[in-house]
């Protein structure tokens, strides 16, 4: 209980948002792809995905490792295998239909009337045989028949397999509520286990139904017996409920008699079972296994009040001890992390500020466990500007026959920003060095101002250049 509460107190909504937004995606797979084999390859894989957990919950490293890999694989079989079917999905869709629609209600097989059809034949002796195709392409199996697109119904069936119908020898495939094809050719199965008994109708059921998924009814002519043939079994039908029953397990209907399956149902199951796999994937991703890694961030000051700078700080950066999952410690980068420390309505003069964890900005899954320094002293003082005069910076001997006997810097003054107790200190700016060494004539020359100590900058507008006229004499004997 603990550890859920824990769960649910750590979740922000980013984290509601991703869990919601990737559930929704996963149901909306499920429902453009449901009812296709496709579904069954995705469960296998869930299924093999919670294997890989289990075993790496136990310390099963190279079970772990090969399952993996066989997921890996999975993924890419996927897309190379089903192709076909992905690309038939999304081509007979609208976007609005793949977004949120949801397909209309499947056609139902009737199977009334194809129960009372195949007794009525059973009744009369008359030998049938009628395919209700599964998920599975039919494809080339079978040489296609007479294509007829006509509607189920008893008399229907009843009028194909009349012996003075000319296709009545042949399989009838029955799709959804329609007649597809009449006179169909099936293969014969080359198994010789099967009853003596059995003639050429039963072998085709069976050598169908070792191909494919389909479901193939046999009426025998002889004995007017009904088999149910599927996956290569021949199975006896004793009645037409039982009949019934098979149809609609193969169709993936309710059985006349038995109350309707409620799509809306299926569908809020399969809701939650996206939601609950979601779930579990992202709290082995985002709190899986714990994976350490420290970070030097630099720290931010937001929100000085007007005219306010900071005049000295005792941190630039802190230490962050990090945790979370590997693959999250891996991609983690330093401008990921943030470091905010809030100067509103701080006046000047020294602080303390103590760094909270309310401070430290990390990305979704990421926690923090230490945090150095925890305390970091500031001042503040308020920005001003000073005038100051400008003094050239000589530096070395002159040669012995020369002396300076004049120097004009202009401009002679500029104007500097900085905190106002510093400024106060502050008299005279000066320039770059300036060597008198090479000095033999008078001359000028332009240079650059050396910001004083405790100053942040040259004010705007004013000169941070200036030009050095001199003039040089020789010494008065």
């Amino acid at each position: 209980m603990k550890t859920i509460a824990f769960f649910l107190a750590s979740l922000r909504w980013q984290d509601i948002v991703d869990l919601l937004l990737n559930s929704y995606i996963l149901f909306r797979l499920y429902v453009l792809f449901r009812g296709t084999v496709m579904v069954r390859v995705l469960t296998g894989l869930a299924l093999l995905w919670i294997a890989q957990l289990l075993s790496g919950r136990l310390g099963l490293i190279l079970t772990s490792w090969v399952i993996q890999g066989i997921i890996a694989a999975g993924a890419l079989i996927i897309i190379i295998v089903f192709r076909n079917e992905i690309r038939s999905v999304f081509q007979a869709r609208s976007l609005r239909s793949i977004l949120w629609g949801f397909p209309r209600h499947s056609v139902q097989t009737p199977i009334e009337a194809i129960t009372a059809a195949v007794y009525e034949l059973a009744r009369r002796r008359i030998g049938a045989l009628m395919v209700i195709p599964g998920e599975k392409d039919l494809g080339d199996i079978f040489q296609n028949g007479i294509p007829v697109d006509a509607r189920i119904s008893r008399e229907m069936l009843v009028s194909i397999f009349w012996p003075d119908n000319p296709v009545h020898d042949g399989a009838a495939v029955l799709n959804g509520d329609r007649i597809a094809q009449v006179g169909a050719i099936l293969p014969l199965s080359r198994r010789e286990d099967l009853p003596s008994h059995y003639g050429t109708r039963h072998r085709a059921a069976a050598g169908l139904t070792e191909q494919s998924d389909s479901l193939v009814i046999v009426v025998s002519e002889e004995t007017g017996r009904v088999v149910a043939a599927r996956s290569g079994r021949l199975v006896p039908i004793e009645d037409n409920l039982s009949l019934a029953r098979m149809l609609a397990e193969h169709t993936g209907q309710s059985a006349p008699g038995e109350p309707p399956r409620d799509e809306r149902i299926d569908y809020a199951v399969a809701g939650l079972i996206c939601l609950i796999l979601v779930v579990g994937v992202w709290f082995s991703f985002s709190r899986g296994e714990e994976t350490l890694t420290s970070l030097e961030i630099p720290i931010e000051y937001l929100k000085r009040s007007a005219g306010m700078e900071i005049v000295e700080t005792s941190a630039g950066a802190v230490r962050l001890d990090l945790s979370g999952s590997g693959p999250l410690i891996r991609a983690l980068r330093p401008e990921q992390v943030k470091v905010q420390v809030v100067l509103e309505k701080m006046g000047a003069g020294a602080h303390s500020i103590v760094l909270t964890p309310d401070m430290v900005r990390l990305p979704p899954g990421i926690g923090l466990k230490k945090m150095t320094p925890t305390t970091v002293e500031i001042t503040l003082d308020m920005v001003g500007e000073k005038s100051l005069p400008i003094q050239v910076d000589w530096v070395g001997p002159l040669p012995k026959d020369l002396r300076i006997v004049s120097v004009e810097v202009d401009p002679p003054r500029t104007r500097v920003v900085g905190s106002r107790s510093d400024l106060s200190a502050i008299a005279t700016i000066y320039t770059e060095k300036v060597s008198t060494t090479g000095i033999e004539s008078s001359g000028s020359l332009a240079i650059g101002l050396v910001l004083p100590e405790g100053t942040t900058g040259i004010a705007p507008g004013a000169a941070d250049r200036v030009t050095v006229h001199y003039e040089v004499a020789p010494p008065t004997p």
